[in-house]
């Protein structure tokens, strides 16, 4: 059986870009999620040995989010089976500040496995192509975390040094913390969307009540809106406020703007306001 790489979640923001890559390189893609076949879900263990059948890496991205409870014991099952099935390598993106997420590092990093680990800030995308672009479009940008800067980093470059660890061995055993290259608060952001765009997008400071109460009556369901605020809570208190160098490692380059992501953006029309 010829051996493939294994793209796991790969409609989300890193996945489709990592699937993009390898595809022009000519390298043989699986892209497995709950409609593929061979089909894979997280919440469903029995997909997963199907999935790593003849699959010699893996991308490895926890849904719904890393973070959330219950994200390390999953992991730890996947890596045995994965690693059970003659999978030698695992990337994994992980997220910044987070003690679930760490915890699923460590297994990673005790698996015996080729592993690189992918340590990533708040993704500027999160405001085209995640929960934030209704928000954008509509002028108002309400989230907590009042001043707190973050160091948010483009998907562009986090898809980068993924394709990079999947494919070279110099990567195996390193743990890349990825970050923009300056810190910017959600109102820093709104300035940057405003001049990209050429009209006013304003943040509104909320607490992490009001959040979760406009959530819930968005339609959003109340246990993934705690879910949410808690993640929230844990990673927008200040101490994921410095920069780091993952990006200057692995590729040799410097991160990517946001004010270079902003612009690109608002040519696209993405943000343009919706009837």
């Amino acid at each position: 059986m010829t051996q493939e790489l294994l793209v796991l979640t790969p409609k989300g923001k890193t996945g489709r870009r990592v699937i993009s890559q390898l595809q022009a390189r000519n390298i043989n893609v699986r892209a497995s999620s709950r409609t593929s076949t061979p089909r894979f879900d997280w919440g469903a263990p029995t997909t997963w040995e199907e999935a790593l059948a003849g699959v010699r890496a893996v991308y490895v991205v926890y849904f719904p989010d890393i973070a959330f409870p219950g994200a390390a014991k999953d992991i730890a099952a996947f890596t045995e089976i994965a690693i059970g099935s003659g999978v030698r390598r695992l990337v994994m993106l992980s997220g910044r500040g987070e003690k679930e997420a760490q915890h699923c590092e460590q297994v990673l990093q005790d698996s015996g496995a080729d592993w690189t680990i992918v340590r990533a800030a708040w993704f500027s995308q999160n405001f085209s192509e995640g929960f934030l672009l209704d928000s954008v479009r509509e002028g108002v940008i309400a989230m907590p975390g009042g001043d707190t800067p973050d160091p948010f980093v483009d998907v562009d470059d986090v898809a980068d040094v993924v394709v990079a660890a999947l494919t070279d061995d110099k990567h195996i055993g390193r743990l890349y913390e990825v970050t923009g290259p300056r810190m910017l608060s959600f109102a820093d952001t709104a300035k940057e969307i405003s001049a990209a765009t050429g009209r006013e997008i304003r943040h509104v400071p909320v607490t992490l009540d009001e959040y979760r109460a406009s959530a819930v009556a968005h339609g959003i369901p109340v246990d993934f809106a705690d879910l949410l605020t808690g993640l929230f809570a844990e990673t927008l208190d200040g101490h994921n406020a410095y920069l780091a160098d993952g990006v200057q490692e692995a590729l040799g380059r410097e991160p990517r703007d946001f004010a270079d992501y902003a612009k690109a953006t608002a040519l696209t029309g993405a943000w343009d306001p919706r009837d």
